[in-house]
C-alpha cells in the first residue's frame, strides 16, 4: 500500500506541467542518461537516451523493471547497493563506475544520484544522471586534452603512475592536468586513478576466485590493508563482504526473480 502511494506521488510530481518540461530537456542531451526510480528500484521514468541504453523502445516497456532486467548481475547489484544508500539520505556525486553500453561492451560512466522527496520531506524514490565517459569526452569542449591521460590510466592503472609521468604523456604541466580533471570530471587525477583501480578490483572479486591480496596487487595496491580501506570508502563494504554478498545472492539462473537480493 505504501509503495503504491509513493509511486502515485512520483507520478503526480512528474505530471506537474513545469516539472514535465524540465524533465523533457534531458531528451536534448545525447550524452546524458536520466532516470527516476521508486523505493524498490523500479523504473518510473527514463529519458530517451536512458531507454536506448537499456534497449527498450518506449517508456512503458521499462516502467516497473529494475537494473537486474537490463544489466549483468554484478553491475546491477552495485547499482542497487548505491540506490539503498541514496534512499537513506546519502547522495552519490560523479561516481566512476562500469556499465554496459548498448553495443554490449563495458564502458566507464560518471554517475550522480540523489533521493527524491515528497512535499512532506518523505523519501519516495531516487533520481540520477549518468554520462558515458567517452561520449562526454567527445562532447565537451576542451576535453580532447584528457583523452590521452584517461586512456593511459586505463591501460596502466595496475602500475605506479606518477603525476609527472601522466602530465608528460599528456603534454601538459601537472597543474594544467589537475585543472582539466577537476573541470571536466570533478576529481583529481589521483582520485580518477584510484577509482579505476577499485572498479577493476570489484570486477575481479566477482569474476575470479583470486585471493583478495592478489587482486589488490594486480590493480595497483601494494598494501592490502590500504586497498581494503579505500574499497570500503568508495563502495561502502569491504572486499571480502562484497565477494560474499555476491556469492550468497548468485544462482545459476540468470532471471532476476531467481536472485535473493539483500
Amino acid at each position: 500500500m505504501q509503495d503504491n502511494e509513493n509511486n502515485k506521488c512520483i507520478k503526480n510530481l512528474i505530471d506537474l506541467f513545469g516539472v514535465k518540461q524540465i524533465i523533457k530537456m534531458f531528451d536534448l542531451m545525447p550524452d546524458i542518461l536520466f532516470w527516476i526510480k521508486d523505493v524498490n528500484g523500479g523504473i518510473v521514468y527514463g529519458n530517451k537516451f536512458f531507454l536506448e541504453h537499456i534497449g527498450v523502445q518506449n517508456l512503458n516497456k521499462a516502467i516497473g523493471c529494475t537494473d537486474f532486467d537490463f544489466s549483468p548481475y554484478h553491475i546491477a547489484k552495485q547499482f542497487t547497493v548505491d540506490d539503498q544508500k541514496v534512499l537513506k539520505g546519502e547522495s552519490v556525486h560523479n561516481r566512476l563506475e562500469l556499465n554496459i553500453t548498448p553495443s554490449g561492451e563495458t564502458g566507464w560512466f560518471t554517475t550522480s544520484k540523489c533521493p527524491l522527496f515528497d512535499d512532506e520531506n518523505r523519501t519516495i524514490g531516487s533520481y540520477g544522471i549518468s554520462r558515458h565517459l567517452e561520449k562526454t569526452s567527445l562532447a565537451l569542449a576542451g576535453m580532447d586534452a584528457l583523452k590521452v591521460p584517461v586512456e593511459y590510466i586505463r591501460t596502466h592503472y595496475m602500475d605506479e603512475i606518477p603525476l609527472a609521468e601522466l602530465a608528460e604523456v599528456s603534454c601538459l604541466s601537472i597543474s594544467a592536468l589537475e585543472r582539466r580533471f577537476k573541470k571536466h570530471l570533478d576529481k583529481t587525477p589521483k582520485q580518477f586513478i584510484n577509482e579505476i583501480r577499485l572498479e577493476n578490483a570489484r570486477r575481479l572479486l566477482v569474476e575470479t576466485n583470486l585471493p583478495i591480496a592478489t587482486i589488490a596487487n594486480d590493480v595497483g595496491f601494494s598494501d592490502p590493508s590500504y586497498f581494503s580501506k579505500q574499497f570500503n570508502q568508495l563502495f561502502g563494504q569491504r572486499p571480502s563482504m562484497s565477494r560474499c554478498a555476491h556469492a550468497d545472492s548468485y544462482t545459476h539462473d540468470t532471471s532476476r526473480y531467481e536472485f535473493q537480493d539483500d
